[in-house]
């Protein structure tokens, strides 16, 4: 029995319905984005990406802050809209990426034997902040996770994990739906605060 091809079709199944509802701002992306990354995490291990691998546990504790945050935002209708990015936060973000991708970079060069630090590192860096960005429904999260789904793409089918890969192909165009819908429903948003503005 083939484990790797198990665990890649377990993890495709997985991962289209996470997109799902990730699109669909449902609050159940997050319980299937604490389950799916056991998955990919045992992928990932066996495949030799190993801050992939680690980035797993990340998805684990963000999903139930995620599922916390969604939670408690559900209270509040300002905090529950899909929103832009504010521009005072961009800086700080970028920061936080370069940090991540500096320091991950760092320990995967001097303490694995990964053939790919560079792009495993940048990757999970950006996806550290995707994460984030998405517990804030913010729409631009869709354009990072592009980034970092074109970036695995390539990283997958190197590694010999083709399903994976083409699931990351998958993700490329629905991250560019998602961006679109999140956009339409974060201009939704604004018009309605605008109009009980006045």
């Amino acid at each position: 029995m083939d484990w790797s091809l198990i665990l890649q079709i377990v993890g495709t199944s997985l991962g289209l319905l996470y997109l799902w509802l990730e699109y669909k701002a449902n609050i159940w992306v997050w319980v299937i984005g604490a389950i799916m990354p056991m998955v990919h995490g045992l992928l990932y291990l066996q495949s030799g990406i190993y801050a992939d691998a680690a980035m797993q546990l990340y998805y684990v504790l963000a999903g139930i802050y995620g599922l916390c945050v969604w939670k408690r935002s559900s209270k509040n209708k300002s905090e529950a809209t899909i929103k832009h990015t504010p521009y005072d936060w961009v800086v700080s973000l970028v920061a936080v990426y370069a940090v991540l991708h500096v320091a991950l970079y760092f320990f995967l060069t001097r303490f694995t034997d990964s053939q790919v630090p560079f792009f495993d590192a940048m990757s999970t860096a950006l996806s550290i902040v995707a994460m984030w960005m998405l517990s804030r429904k913010l729409v631009e999260q869709w354009l990072v996770w592009l980034v970092v789904d074109a970036i695995s793409v390539g990283l997958y089918f190197y590694k010999g994990i083709p399903i994976t890969g083409c699931l990351y192909l998958v993700y490329c165009v629905l991250a560019i739906v998602g961006y679109m819908r999140w956009l339409r429903e974060a201009r939704k948003a604004e018009t309605a605060m605008k109009g009980c503005e006045c």
